[in-house]
């Protein structure tokens, strides 16, 4: 073998013990941990847990999803950013982790953009603007009428200071011009109580969590906050139908990785996961949450995730939201 040769094997041999260990359709061949910011049950668990169980099958190998909550999605995030670049764990971002945390956490110990290997988008849900049946306004325009006679009167709930529910609600403010109350619960689970319950008047919560309670009449259904209706709610104006012209506050999911994990593994898992989310009964599972606009390329995930860092921050700085760690 002439000595050319011989280097070039051994680059080559060299590159390959350099990866990890990967099975020949080009995914990690041990065990993959899909990490969530938040407990079982919520959105961002039902979805991860339903794109674990289609790749498990269709990679033959073990998928597991852990949780890992608090500080809104932040401490998972924290952990992927720091794990092993070889594929074996990946994690399960939202706009908290992702959108909203990097203009209003502190010394975050991560970067969104710089630390992470975006795979795919998995869902985009909206916020639906909802209400105690008794109020007295029942639509955007006269809830802003009465805001502004009443300034800082009318109450509006939230998961929490920072939440995406919290921006929202500002986000409607400083587009309308009102001055509205924010009331912070620890989580949508009490503000939903109190809201039936008649102690708050509002609240932009998510479609997952808020459909139930819409459907049984406990609350009200005023406005959505994605440019386009959701499918689930074909009736239901947006605040963009409404006057308020590209207003969209959503709440989305997406897998990704750690930084620097092998475009071999990124266009793979992508390639797949794009596969699972246009089977049937997958696509009848996001419809359920009220998630859409899922799929696309690692670069499509990349710009929108950079996009929205731009808009929250916008937003944080403009309402002056401070972080309650």
């Amino acid at each position: 073998m002439k000595r050319r040769s011989v280097i070039a094997a051994g680059a080559g041999a060299a590159a390959a013990l350099a990866l990890p260990s990967v099975k020949a359709q080009g995914i990690p061949s041990g065990p993959i941990r899909i990490i969530v910011g938040f407990p079982p049950g919520g959105g961002t668990d039902t979805l991860a847990r339903v794109i674990a169980q289609k790749l498990q099958t269709m990679w033959n190998t073990t998928i597991v999803v852990e949780n890992k909550a608090g500080a809104a999605g932040v401490i998972a995030a924290e952990q992927v950013a720091k794990a092993p670049s070889d594929g074996s764990v990946l994690l399960m971002a939202h706009i908290n982790s992702h959108g909203i945390a990097p203009g209003l956490v502190p010394k975050l110990s991560y970067n969104a953009e710089r630390d992470f290997a975006p795979i795919v988008r998995v869902g985009v849900t909206p916020n639906l603007l909802i209400a105690w049946p008794n109020v007295q306004s029942k639509t955007v325009k006269d809830i802003v009428a009465e805001g502004k006679v009443k300034p800082g009167k009318l109450s509006f709930g939230s998961a929490g200071n920072g939440s995406a529910q919290h921006l929202a609600l500002e986000m409607f403010k400083t587009t309308a011009k009102v001055d509205l109350l924010h009331v912070p619960y620890r989580g949508s689970g009490p503000l939903l109580t109190d809201l039936m319950g008649g102690q708050i008047s509002y609240s932009f919560d998510t479609m997952a969590a808020s459909t139930p309670h819409v459907k049984s009449g406990k609350v009200i259904a005023i406005a959505q906050t994605r440019i386009a209706r959701a499918k689930a709610y074909p009736d239901l104006p947006t605040l963009h139908d409404l006057g308020y012209l590209g207003f969209d506050a959503s709440t989305w999911y997406g897998l990704v990785g750690p930084a620097k994990m092998p475009s071999l593994f990124v266009r793979r898992m992508n390639e797949d996961v794009n596969k699972v989310l246009l089977m049937p009964d997958v696509k009848e599972k996001l419809a359920s949450v009220g998630a859409e606009d899922a799929g696309g390329t690692p670069a499509d995930f990349e710009r929108f995730i950079s996009a929205e860092i731009k808009k929250w921050n916008r937003v944080i700085k403009d309402a002056k939201v401070k972080y309650e760690g």
